[in-house]
């Protein structure tokens, strides 16, 4: 078991798009949900819904439901979060967004990769997995041991768009003022 803390894991996760065929274990898929479903809501309402996909078929399928999903089908889970637009109109988004991202850090600390896919075809992938009409598809997120794989264009990507420094993205007490002595 690898035990990491919060800052390690947020530091440590990145992108996987490259998997190993080897299944996750029911109970690791257990714990990662479980991080899921602790996550803060508006009002505490918990308007999301994960559909927890193993399927072969499905999972080529949504491979298929966008433009950077083709790696979904080596993937050997697919988690499809949604979100009950009628139970929670304002704040659907933004509750599975925060649940979701529990389940990344979860995954990251027992050695899996995950990559959040935001690109897909919403009805093609609500008719694949007969999602309620009140429900909308906030993302999709590719879970399973990570494979060695030299990905060009995301190392290419980070040589490009590194990320920000801090003080380009935070200020004290007002927008834009220097964070220093902070």
């Amino acid at each position: 078991m690898i035990t990491m803390d919060v800052f390690e894991a947020v530091k440590k996760r990145h992108s996987t798009r490259a998997y190993e065929p080897t299944p996750v274990p029911d109970d690791m898929l257990r714990k990662i949900l479980e991080a899921a479903r602790l996550a803060p809501s508006a009002g505490n309402i918990q308007p999301w819904f994960f559909v927890v996909v193993k399927d072969r078929e499905k999972r080529d399928s949504l491979a298929k439901s966008g433009r950077y999903a083709r790696f979904l089908r080596e993937s050997p889970v697919v988690i499809v979060g949604c979100g009950d637009e009628k139970a929670s109109p304002k704040w659907h988004v933004v509750d599975v967004a925060l649940a979701m991202q529990n389940m990344v850090l979860t995954a990251t600390t027992e050695g899996l990769g995950t990559c959040w896919i935001g690109s897909f075809n919403e009805g093609r992938v609500k008719r694949l997995l007969k999602i309620p009409d009140n429900f909308r598809v906030v993302a999709l997120l590719a879970l399973g041991y990570p494979r060695d794989k030299v990905d060009l264009s995301g190392r290419l990507l980070h040589l490009v768009r590194r990320k920000k420094n801090l003080d380009k993205i935070a200020g004290l007490d007002e927008f834009g003022k220097s964070l220093q002595p902070f």
